[in-house]
């Protein structure tokens, strides 16, 4: 692999999606740099620091002078307990972040900012486009919109793109999110699983696929705007189980928990992904859902 002697730093790289990010950019021929909130003595060009401490992220830019930065830390699960969390790292931290890069002695080429389809809310079915109205139902998301603003209000003095992806799965993320939960309980052959509503239809992408798209985007340097990141293509949470069984060859009781049944669950969801394919000439090839479990379920 040649070395295409630039630097991408990705911020929570020790996170779920944050690794995938480096391999990606990493097989481009980029230097990666991660950013996390923990020490870490297995990572290489790792820095723990916090965004919320101004000059401590400053510093951190200073020295590495990133060409592209791959924003990805947050407080990412919606039933996180601390909601102060939610503001701090994902508005404040996200704008430490954006302070230090405009005050860096070297520009960046681009900069994505991961923000989140959970900002549509639940409020609009179907296929929702980025022009969908903002209705968001969480601290979290509405933190996520309110970093997006953050973003915007930085757009003139640096090259932002933003990004909504919509549901993502894969080997290693953790089983408080629904795929893996299943997928979890299918590996160690439980004979029972409790979830709430299973005839729900959403939209599911690979993180590979994800991470890929990301980069697909910074390389269609696609500045100023904010896209959808989905597979556009609908499953049940029954297909998902029926999937899972049809790979293992297990069966599995599903045991409907109302305490898991959100009132009022908008049935169809799904990302409309025509202004990603407008703008990116060249897309990566999607992963089908039965590959994606296939790949979790034997690791």
């Amino acid at each position: 692999m040649t070395k295409n002697g630039k630097i991408a730093l990705i911020t929570g790289i020790k996170g779920f999606t944050g690794h995938f990010m480096a391999a990606e950019l990493s097989a481009a021929g980029f230097q990666v740099f991660g950013l996390g909130t923990q020490p870490s003595s297995s990572l290489i060009n790792y820095a723990a620091v916090d965004l919320t401490d101004v000059d401590a992220t400053k510093a951190v830019i200073e020295k590495i002078k990133p060409d592209v930065v791959v924003h990805l830390a947050a407080i990412a699960f919606v039933g996180h307990a601390d909601i102060n969390a939610f503001y701090n790292v994902n508005v404040c931290g996200t704008r430490n972040l954006l302070q230090a890069l405009v005050d860096c002695s070297h520009q960046p080429e681009a900069v994505l900012i991961a923000s989140s389809a959970n900002v549509y809310g639940n409020a609009a079915e179907g296929r929702l486009s980025e022009a969908t109205e903002l209705n968001p139902a969480n601290d979290y998301a509405v933190s996520k919109i309110a970093m997006e603003y953050v973003a915007k209000m930085y757009s003139a003095k640096l090259p932002i793109i933003i990004t909504r992806p919509f549901n993502y799965t894969g080997e290693g993320q953790a089983t408080n999110f629904l795929i893996p939960k299943i997928v979890d309980h299918f590996k160690r052959r439980s004979p029972t699983i409790e979830l709430g509503n299973i005839d729900v239809w959403r939209d599911f992408s690979d993180v590979r696929y994800v991470t890929a798209v990301y980069h697909a985007l910074i390389n269609a340097q696609a500045f100023g705007g904010t896209f959808n990141v989905a597979s556009g293509e609908m499953y049940s949470l029954r297909d998902v189980i029926a999937l899972c069984e049809k790979i293992t060859g297990h069966k599995i009781d599903v045991q409907v928990n109302p305490q898991f049944v959100r009132p009022n669950e908008i049935k169809e969801l799904c990302g409309d992904t025509r202004r990603l394919q407008a703008t990116c000439k060249v897309l990566p090839t999607k992963i089908a859902l039965e590959e994606t479990l296939r790949w979790m379920l034997n690791n």
